[in-house]
């Protein structure tokens, strides 16, 4: 790198709002709302705040695969929340998440009513809730928890890592950009020898791993996420290929990625009942 584009950093950062750019209403180094508006509720047993980025999705999947099965107790209604507005800072939606991050949840059928967020801890939550989407052998079920801790904790690097710099970031820097496509084709390769002889992520078990890895993972080797496939040969990758495309071709998740999706000819802004989908 040539000394020109070299940035030295000040004794102490401070926070210039005037050079976050697109990012002024998402990211800022406090927490906390920024203005007040409640939340909307509908009459379903659970209310989701969300937006279909790969997070979002495994909220939304999670939910169809429940309805699929014909668990009729998990009907849900979803309002998306705009992130790039900031509408995550609003004061009601840092009461049930205060990390202001999507997706978060409200569960109406406890007394009180429980707040779920972060989306690992959602797809747990409805999992042992409804006794579903995960083993219930206790080695199998510790595998899949395995993998679903996997994919909150690798994730970071293929999205804020990766995707940000190759994709999102103001300028192209050659650093960072190897830097993280070295670690997402790392994790690619570790997914590519796991299924050699694993169905599903968890064994032969559809799971909630599957569902939490697949909005990441799948949508990448599929070359819906960054428009990256080419750059990370994802062709090296054929069971991992497999793997996605069996999971893109479930209807649950068909449906799960039309909603709160904004940007898609055929996405809903919001879900109120499976007639939405018509």
């Amino acid at each position: 790198m040539s000394s020109e584009n070299e940035y030295t950093p000040p004794n102490v950062w401070k926070y210039d709002e005037s050079e976050a750019g697109k990012w002024a209403k998402t990211n800022r180094p406090y927490s906390g709302p920024t203005h007040e508006k409640k939340l909307t509720r509908g009459n379903h047993p659970f209310q989701l705040y969300s937006l279909a980025t790969p997070n979002g999705q495994k909220a939304t999947i999670m939910f169809e695969e429940l309805l699929e099965l014909g668990i009729t107790d998990a009907e849900y209604d979803a309002y998306t929340i705009d992130i790039g507005e900031g509408t995550q800072f609003s004061s009601g939606f840092v009461e049930i998440n205060p990390n202001s991050k999507i997706p978060a949840l409200i569960d109406t059928t406890t007394d009180p009513q429980v707040r779920v967020f972060e989306s690992g801890s959602i797809l747990q939550y409805l999992a042992d809730k409804f006794d579903t989407l995960i083993p219930s052998d206790i080695k199998a079920k510790t595998e899949c928890r395995n993998w679903l801790m996997w994919q909150m904790g690798a994730a970071p690097f293929l999205g804020g890592g990766f995707g940000h710099f190759y994709a999102y970031a103001p300028e192209k820097l050659e650093y960072p950009i190897n830097r993280y496509a070295m670690e997402t084709k790392r994790q690619l390769d570790l997914l590519n020898k796991h299924l050699v002889e694993n169905k599903f992520i968890a064994g032969d078990e559809y799971s909630i791993a599957d569902i939490a890895i697949w909005p990441w993972y799948g949508n990448l080797v599929l070359g819906k996420l960054y428009d990256a496939a080419e750059f990370l040969q994802v062709d090296d990758y054929p069971y991992v290929k497999r793997w996605a495309e069996m999971i893109a071709e479930r209807p649950a998740v068909k449906r799960g990625i039309r909603v709160n999706n904004t940007w898609a000819d055929d996405g809903l802004t919001e879900r109120h009942s499976s007639a939405d989908f018509d």
